[in-house]
């Protein structure tokens, strides 16, 4: 039997294809342990959401339920804040996240539930109108529900790395694509964290990651 095993120009056996392809993968995945290793390392505490390191959050202004204008200025008011972008004719990941949100909220010490609020961004605000969005918020507990409206809905959403576009539904009305993230601001005005949709329901965990950043803004 003959050995099929290409060699190279100097007669030395060559490396078969997928024993370099799996060498290739060991090393990409040695890297990310390294790197995910490292980003805990650099926070005494190991958040279960993904951790920023030295971002300021973006203001962002618009109108909120009952007509009135909102302002969030980072670092001002000295509330944390957990921010979410999303709209009212979401079939699902919206109202689920809404109510996790409110659910850690409740978890809090009373002391800290009075600092900490939940804020809703509208990236429908042809739907949205402030009353509608007042009353969709409330019916998950407390918030802020907030119609900003384009072009500066766009400027904001970019800065928080949020995506979103409308979406043609036949025999129905459009829907929306969007990020599903939430993000967590503290009472400094710097962006902590942010939890991916998945996370939310393990609301404990969550409530551990904002106790932390309400104690060390």
């Amino acid at each position: 039997m003959t050995d099929s095993t290409p060699t190279s120009e100097t007669g030395a056996r060559a490396r078969p294809w997928y024993a370099s392809a799996l060498l290739a993968v060991v090393g990409v995945t040695l890297l990310l342990l390294a790197a995910w290793g490292y980003a805990r390392l650099q926070s005494p505490y190991p958040f279960y959401g993904t951790a920023y390191q030295g971002v300021r959050a973006t203001p962002l202004s618009g109108v909120a339920q009952g007509g009135r204008a909102y302002t969030l200025t980072p670092g001002v008011g000295g509330k944390t804040t957990a921010l979410f972008f999303g709209f009212t004719h979401c079939a699902n990941i919206c109202p689920l996240t809404l109510s996790y949100l409110n659910k850690a909220r409740q978890q809090l010490p009373a002391a800290e539930r009075e600092t900490f609020q939940v804020l809703f961004v509208s990236i429908d605000p042809a739907r949205d109108t402030p009353e509608r969005l007042g009353e969709y918020v409330s019916y998950f507990g407390s918030g802020i529900g907030l119609r900003i409206p384009e072009p500066a809905l766009g400027e904001v959403a970019r800065a928080y790395g949020v995506g979103y576009q409308k979406v043609d539904v036949k025999g129905a009305e459009y829907q929306m694509n969007h990020t599903t993230a939430t993000y967590l601001i503290d009472a400094a005005g710097k962006l902590r964290l942010l939890w991916d949709y998945t996370q939310l329901p393990q609301v404990p965990r969550v409530v551990r990651d904002i106790e932390y950043v309400m104690e060390h803004p």
